[in-house]
């Protein structure tokens, strides 16, 4: 069964990687000005490539946890909620990964309905949704949602913190 759960660990980083990615060369395909055809194909040639790539492992990273959670039984019982949280935070990484899929297809009809400092931001949600899941799996709290509560604005203070080092930063040069 440990091979079973390097797999699944193996699979989901590469998943996640690819995740991190594909919303940054949406955000390359929403800088593209007028006349810029040949960089168009190559970046949804590059998309494509990469959403069907990312489809095949979260199908495998998903069927080794299933494997790992019908075989250790774990989420069951009340002491085992923070699997809960983290099982619903996976489906919320799955509609990120459908949505993405989804901006694909409107970038792929030369419709670019979002800006590229929008789809930064956009390119931030599985990292945020990354380091909640993993926090979930290495503390195991009792109490998952106080928990997460408490992990988001730790991450929002880091967040801030960083913005007020840029802007001071820019104000000093």
């Amino acid at each position: 069964m440990l091979w079973i759960k390097t797999l699944h660990i193996v699979f989901v980083a590469s998943w996640f990687a690819g995740l991190f990615y594909l919303p940054r060369i949406f955000v390359n395909l929403a800088m593209l000005e007028e006349g810029e055809e040949a960089v168009w194909a190559r970046l949804i040639l590059m998309a494509n490539k990469l959403m069907r790539f990312t489809t095949i492992l979260m199908f495998f990273a998903v069927l080794m946890g299933g494997i790992l959670w019908l075989y250790y039984g774990v989420g069951l019982g009340s002491e085992q909620t923070w699997m809960h949280a983290k099982l619903t935070l996976v489906l919320v990484v799955v509609v990120f990964h459908v949505l993405c899929f989804r901006h694909l297809q409107t970038l792929r009809a030369g419709v670019s309905e979002r800006s590229h400092i929008w789809y930064r931001w956009f390119n931030e949600l599985p990292v945020i949704l990354m380091l909640l899941i993993v926090a979930l799996v290495v503390h195991k709290p009792q109490d998952p949602v106080t928990f997460l509560i408490q992990a988001f604005l730790w991450l929002l203070g880091l967040v801030l913190l960083f913005v007020a080092i840029l802007s001071a930063k820019k104000r000093m040069t």
